[in-house]
């Protein structure tokens, strides 16, 4: 039923089947479209939000999880281009963007403690669409190898969760279902694609933008970000990308251009042991986040 790609990293490239995130898409936008046709009421972690945006909450995020779908996909049948590719969540954006100017959601955003820098109008046509797009492209952005881009992103979600109280209804079968993919991605049994790795993007960037957890996603994207600097400075400023090499056991590098080159840098390792250690990073600022949230910034 689904095209199949090789896996790069496994000895005689099997073939693997590719974009089952289509079923994450489909799982989570039923499941939040019966959250809502059922009125099932949000209750938001911040006492001020409108009571609108409480019943409306589900029906925004499977939409975005759609539209990021539906993007990923499309990247999928045509296989586009990066310098193409990092501007598609500005399209997947203009729901939510349409959703907050109609809520009037925060046009603020704070770091608890120390500033809260208040954008206006500027936050729904400026702010917002840069924040999914910086979001989005970064999840997907660390990716290529089996579980990468599937158990990192269960960590943050899971996070999101514990923090924002009852409202981590709205992401209960979305998560079931990735965790699925994750364990069946992580045996190198399937591939989620990028409609899966743009559709969980668009689904940690519009509930932290909901929920109003911006600050929160930003800790625990703190290896993505790391990742993403990394390739985007060695692009320009010397015009090279990051890559790995295999020897049919182990994976190996000779530069530090990715997050993933970082830690092989002639220091050869297994697929696996470098997708744990990545996830303990991903842990290890979600723990972060969760400490601030409930011991610091309380």
């Amino acid at each position: 039923m689904f095209p199949k790609v090789p896996d790069q990293h496994k000895p005689n490239k099997p073939l693997i089947p590719n974009g089952l995130g289509v079923l994450y898409v489909l799982v989570s936008v039923v499941y939040l479209f019966l959250i809502y046709y059922f009125n099932v009421i949000y209750m938001s972690n911040s006492d001020s939000a409108p009571q609108n945006l409480a019943w409306s909450a589900p029906l925004i995020l499977g939409v975005c999880i759609l539209f990021g779908g539906f993007l990923g996909m499309l990247d999928d049948w045509i296989d586009l281009r990066w310098r193409y590719k990092v501007f598609l969540p500005l399209v997947a954006a203009i729901p939510l963007s349409s959703f907050a100017f109609a809520l009037k959601l925060r046009t603020s955003i704070s770091i608890p403690g120390i500033v809260t820098i208040d954008f206006g109008i500027y936050y729904f046509f400026i702010i917002l669409p840069v924040l999914v797009t910086i979001i989005t492209n970064t999840v997907n952005q660390l990716g290529g190898l089996n579980g990468l881009e599937t158990i990192c992103p269960a960590i943050i979600l899971m996070g999101l969760m514990i923090i924002s109280g009852s409202g981590a209804a709205f992401l209960y079968a979305p998560l079931a279902v990735w965790l699925v993919l994750a364990a069946l991605n992580f045996q190198g049994r399937i591939f989620v694609g990028n409609t899966g790795s743009f559709a969980i993007g668009m689904t940690i960037a519009s509930y932290a933008i909901v929920s109003n957890m911006k600050f929160h996603v930003l800790i625990s994207l703190l290896p993505y970000i790391l990742n993403s600097s990394l390739i985007l400075l060695t692009i320009l400023l010397y015009k090279k990308r990051a890559s790995v090499s295999y020897d049919g056991k182990k994976l190996s590098s000779d530069h530090r251009r990715s997050l993933i080159t970082l830690l092989t840098y002639h220091r050869p390792s297994t697929e696996r042991k470098v997708v744990l250690l990545v996830s303990l990073l991903v842990a290890a600022s979600t723990v972060l986040d969760l400490v601030l949230e409930f011991f610091i910034l309380k």
